[in-house]
């Protein structure tokens, strides 16, 4: 499985995944995947709905938020990180291309 990092008990941040790392995350007791990395950044990135797709045949939750590299979240994208955090099950693995921007979502999702 790729290398995370917590954030919190329940909220951990990783580099882009692939439809093979999702038993690993659903066996680490991972419960939702949540994607901020928009479709297309690079070539032979696996699209959200393909993740998707692998995450829910898992029996995991699964949302995208995507986050252009380089810019703030939008208030849009806060505010979908504050319902997916408040109404899907923890805990959850988070990723981009880095786990920067999943961290900054979450980040400001959470202050309040």
């Amino acid at each position: 499985m790729v290398a995370y990092r917590a954030l919190s008990d329940s909220f951990v941040v990783a580099p882009q995944i692939t439809v093979q790392d999702i038993p690993a995350i659903r066996d680490a007791g991972f419960k939702t995947i949540i994607c901020t990395r928009p479709d297309h950044e690079d070539p032979g990135q696996p699209t959200a709905q393909t993740v998707a797709e692998a995450a829910q045949a898992a029996g995991l939750s699964f949302i995208a938020i995507p986050v252009v590299g380089g810019q703030a979240p939008s208030s849009d994208a806060v505010i979908e990180m504050q319902e997916a955090l408040n109404t899907l099950p923890g805990p959850v693995f988070s990723y981009c291309r880095s786990g920067n921007r999943a961290g900054q979502l979450w980040t400001l999702a959470t202050q309040g």
